[in-house]
């Protein structure tokens, strides 16, 4: 019989920072990826363009922030005449400032 599921004989638990074998693996993988660069170049340069477009697609990931998606629950039957307003102008002035508020 072992100790139940969530302990361990480590009551601090695992220490923190990077796992060694995932950032030499990483490591390893880029110095790859830079020595081969001209030839995946190359190589994407030969592709249809369909499928160069996917492939374009899928490196974007690694260079762009995805976005995320957000909401935003208003009613505006709750909100006074005031708060309408200042809302308006909030928004009116954001458009026209490049403010975030």
């Amino acid at each position: 019989m072992g100790l139940p599921k969530g302990k361990t004989n480590n009551p601090r638990g695992r220490p923190q920072g990077p796992n060694k074998l995932t950032a030499e693996l990483r490591q390893r993988i880029k110095i790859f990826l830079e020595g081969q660069f001209e030839t995946i170049e190359c190589d994407f340069k030969t592709l249809v363009p369909d499928r160069r477009v996917v492939l374009f697609e899928r490196y974007l990931k690694f260079v762009l922030p995805q976005l995320q998606s957000s909401s935003v629950d208003l009613n505006i039957d709750r909100m006074s005449e005031d708060e309408i307003t200042q809302l308006l102008n909030r928004i009116k002035n954001s458009g026209v400032n490049g403010e975030k508020n």
